[in-house]
């Protein structure tokens, strides 16, 4: 037996490693997500894009590879896979359509992650076979026109009636709005009580008084989703109250710590995704006779963005190994999303500038990259949120 003398004590060295490599089923799921992408998605993203078009036929094929149920128990009909395999899903899809990618992480992270953790044994039973099949698709619904990045000044209401209570109010920027059948709503009971009189609702998207706004005609992730929801005195069950009276903007606040490894994972594939064309263009296109991979200047800049980007995958994995093992992964995925999203952010401004003017037209897929890696810097808490979790923390040492 080895043994160390170290600082004047002895040690017995343990037998420990940090372990970088994919188990067989990681694997499975990358490989499964990123010919999926590549063979489909790839056909008609800049179509859907152009036209705003919902990747309806696409939604139906992720669902029935299994990627709507990633995370949810097998007792419940999901697949019961690690976050690991989850953010691998999300960057492999995220490299051709985000649009896809953030329906498809709004449902798991927020929506179906939410009732899991956090509902009761007869609301896990109700909603999470169908959401788990991606025969129905979940929804999360915070934001309001008043209610940014403030969450918790919320002005929707949910006025105790006794058996039911009363919601009123508007939702914006909701992904999946109208065609998700459940959503996760956030509404104020008490509201003496600040963010402390906040609840959460599941609530059936059919239930008479609500509707639904125009389809946002957005810069980026045209395809997907996103629409303004009002509620005029919609009726909700008592039993569809998650957790107890003023849980809910706690509930928010835990889902959004697991819903920017997500979009970190997204900011990833897209940056990802810019990055493996920038590289396929260089090695191609020829200029001052020879290929442009070999003159310095576009050279380094492939070596920053793989730097950066490589950086970023080791970040936004060790958050999903934290959440994976039940340690606190807060503030680590709040420093994935603020450093995926610049990465993403830079690495799609030098891949269009590495196509020049081929990189400026939809042809080449960049500029949509472009477009798409802005959004990532935004929602599920802007960058600046992100700093402001991260000082905190820091703040708390």
């Amino acid at each position: 037996m080895t043994i160390v003398i170290l600082f004047g004590q002895t040690f017995k060295p343990k037998t420990t490693r940090m372990n970088f490599e994919y188990t067989e089923e990681q694997l499975m799921v990358q490989k499964t997500a990123r010919d999926y992408a590549q063979r489909e998605l790839k056909k008609d993203v800049i179509e859907r894009d152009t036209n705003a078009e919902y990747p309806t036929q696409h939604v139906k094929n992720v669902a029935e590879l299994g990627f709507f149920g990633i995370l949810t128990s097998p007792d419940f009909g999901g697949v019961g896979m690690d976050n690991i395999s989850y953010v691998l899903a999300l960057e492999e899809i995220s490299k051709v359509d985000s649009s896809v990618a953030v329906i498809m992480a709004v449902h798991n992270s927020l929506a179906c992650y939410g009732i899991e953790k956090y509902g009761n044994d007869e609301q896990k039973e109700k909603y999470l076979p169908g959401l788990a099949s991606g025969e129905k698709i979940g929804a999360f619904l915070l934001s309001e026109p008043e209610a940014g990045s403030d969450a918790s000044f919320q002005k929707t209401t949910a006025e105790d009636k006794g058996d039911y209570y009363l919601l009123n109010g508007v939702k914006n920027w909701i992904t999946s709005a109208n065609t998700a059948s459940t959503y996760l709503v956030m509404a104020q009971t008490h509201p003496d009580k600040g963010h402390k009189g906040i609840n959460a609702f599941v609530v059936d998207r059919n239930t008479e008084g609500i509707s639904i706004g125009p389809h946002e005609d957005k810069m980026g992730m045209r395809s997907s989703d996103t629409h303004s929801v009002m509620f005029t005195d919609v009726k909700v069950p008592k039993e569809n109250r998650i957790g107890d009276d003023g849980f809910g903007f706690k509930l928010a606040m835990k889902l959004l710590e697991g819903g920017r490894i997500g979009i970190a994972a997204q900011a990833l594939g897209i940056a990802a995704g810019a990055y493996e064309l920038s590289v396929k263009y260089a090695k191609e296109r020829k200029a001052f006779g020879t290929e442009i991979i070999n003159h310095q200047a576009i050279a380094f800049k492939l070596a920053e963005m793989a730097t950066g980007i490589e950086t970023a995958r080791i970040l936004i994995h060790k958050a999903a190994w934290l959440k994976d093992n039940n340690q606190p992964y807060g503030t680590i995925s709040a420093m994935a999303k603020l450093y995926a999203t610049d990465v993403a952010m830079k690495v799609t401004t030098e891949a269009v500038q590495i196509h020049g003017g081929y990189g400026y037209v939809k042809e080449y897929h960049v500029e949509r990259l472009m477009r798409e890696a802005k959004l990532t810097q935004i929602y599920e808490g802007t960058s600046e949120i992100q700093k402001m979790v991260i000082s905190r923390a820091i703040a708390k040492e």
